[in-house]
């Protein structure tokens, strides 16, 4: 492990190599990327109920059992792929988050289609701008906004599923649309004192 850093958000200190590089260099930076989009909306949804150092650990035999996070591909999975994911130990073997996979790809697809790019969709709920919180605490931090509330709704009238608050703040977060890092942290983006 690497050393710990009391200047780290907590979650990131005395945490596994893996997880303090998520933290370092993606955790909160600002993601436009569709594909990545996806791939965090899948993971985030994977996550409900464990850890995330349990689904990170499990990134890359999500991308090589999901075609690398190709929407376009997922979205076709039919029941021998089901079957196929079920049977990985390289991943969460849940049957309604693998199905949920399938299912928010084809909405993904859908958003693509209406807002051009999913992204776009997305960062509108932010008028294009992160969202930067000055937290000193951990016990600041909240697990869901008014905001993440909006954006799950929208997501579920959409057809997405596992996009509760929690999930969806967990994912904004994540893509950097808000912007947590706490005051002191040397992962915090130097615009944002």
């Amino acid at each position: 492990m690497p050393p710990t850093d009391d200047r780290l958000c907590s979650w990131a200190q005395g945490s596994s190599e893996l997880m303090r590089a998520y933290h370092d260099t993606e955790w909160g930076r600002p993601s436009h990327d569709d594909r990545h989009l996806f791939e965090m909306l899948v993971l985030e949804g994977a996550q409900a109920g464990l850890s995330w150092s349990t689904v990170l650990n499990k990134r890359e035999n999500y991308r090589a059992a999901m075609d690398g996070f190709d929407v376009h591909r997922i979205a076709q999975y039919g029941q021998a792929d089901t079957d196929r994911l079920l049977a990985d130990p390289g991943i969460i073997r849940n049957r309604l988050k693998v199905a949920s996979a399938v299912r928010n790809a084809q909405a993904f697809l859908r958003v693509q289609k209406e807002f051009g790019t999913f992204a776009d969709y997305l960062w509108a709920w932010v008028d294009h701008t992160p969202v930067v919180h000055h937290f000193t605490d951990a016990a600041e931090v909240p697990a869901s906004t008014p905001l993440s509330d909006r954006i799950g709704k929208d997501l579920k009238k959409r057809g997405f599923n596992f996009v509760g608050t929690t999930i969806v703040y967990s994912y904004l977060q994540a893509n950097g649309l808000v912007e947590d890092h706490l005051v002191g942290c040397p992962a915090k983006p130097a615009a944002t004192p």
